[in-house]
């Protein structure tokens, strides 16, 4: 059997099932995008790591070195936000052809060193190897106080969906480099781009999210809306209905849509790096909730859906219910 045949996440159960059981000292393990381990006083420490690879993540031609050392530093941290942490330390192993310049791996620390001191993290080590294609694998540590730890696996049925920022930025910005006949210049150009090539982590709304202790589940955008929210969905044993009209899509990528004859509403359900925040909370606290994190970090909040009992629906402005299927980001699904 090949692994195209059970993809990335079918992959990973099975490593699950091989590894088996967490020990003592693991509140979550294999199968979240962070490990959550029992430390010393009332916090837990918190594991991630995520690797850049050339010509699957990204392509040189279209990234530079300083974009892709900030892109590489903030979806880990993008992560440590989901479980409303703080992240620490930062370790990166780094591979690279050997007719790459010095100059290349100065700007790619650079960027590196910007979105960490952003973020208050200490980058304190990692390994250096030669290979054909760029990769830049980062280890993250963080951590988080006990009862502000957010995971996927909290939401019930009639609590509300939940997402910071705008979903689909990240889509238009790719959909902008992969067109060689696009033009690139104009403002939204510019700004879709910016979202694809230096995502901002949202770190601060991840902590006054958590701080609330309103909200059910979280995650980060990083697959898709529809993809993780289906992981939300997976490890809560429930459902979800996305309303559409709801889909929170900037002016930026509705002009980035309409002069590439693109639907938006794709990008904002399937098209994944966005890494915003989508969670769930109780019906009665979710405007509350919204607020609060508004009025704390100013990013907008919007409800864009609710959870139910089983199954993925998108439902229409005319109120028809379509089925989705979690159509994000894979990297062994055969495409």
């Amino acid at each position: 059997m090949r692994i195209t045949e059970i993809g990335e996440f079918g992959l990973i159960d099975r490593v699950k099932e091989a590894i088996g059981p967490p020990g003592a000292g693991v509140v979550v393990g294999i199968g979240d995008d962070v490990a959550v381990l029992r430390a010393r006083g009332d916090k837990y420490l918190l594991a991630t790591c995520d690797i850049q690879v050339e010509g699957i993540h990204f392509l040189k031609e279209a990234i530079s070195p300083y974009q892709l050392g900030r892109k590489a530093a903030a979806i880990n941290i993008s992560d440590i936000a989901a479980m409303g942490g703080l992240p620490t330390y930062l370790l990166v192993s780094l591979a690279l052809p050997k007719e790459t310049t010095v100059e290349y791996v100065d700007r790619l620390y650079e960027g590196l060193k910007k979105e960490t001191e952003a973020a208050g993290v200490q980058i304190v080590g990692g390994n250096m190897s030669h290979s054909p294609g760029v990769m830049v694998d980062i280890f993250l540590l963080g951590e988080v106080e006990a009862e502000h730890l957010l995971l996927r696996s909290g939401a019930r049925p009639g609590d509300k969906v939940l997402v910071t920022g705008s979903v689909g930025d990240s889509g238009a910005g790719l959909a902008l480099l992969l067109d060689p006949t696009a033009d690139r210049t104009g403002e939204e150009a510019k700004q879709v781009l910016k979202a694809h090539l230096t995502p901002t982590p949202r770190l601060k709304e991840g902590r006054a999210i958590a701080r609330t202790r309103i909200a059910t589940s979280m995650m980060d955008v990083s697959d898709g809306t529809v993809s993780d929210m289906g992981h939300i969905c997976e490890a809560s044993g429930v459902g979800v209905q996305l309303w559409s009209d709801a889909l929170p899509l900037s002016p930026a990528t509705r002009a980035v849509a309409e002069a590439l004859g693109k639907d938006p509403l794709e990008w904002a359900l399937h098209s994944g790096e966005d890494y915003e925040l989508i969670f769930t909370a109780p019906a009665d606290k979710a405007e509350k909730l919204a607020a609060l994190v508004e009025e704390e970090t100013t990013t907008p909040v919007t409800i864009i859906g609710e959870i139910i009992e089983e199954g993925m629906n998108l439902v229409l402005p005319s109120g028809e219910s379509l089925p989705l299927e979690p159509g994000g980001w894979d990297h062994f699904r055969r495409r």
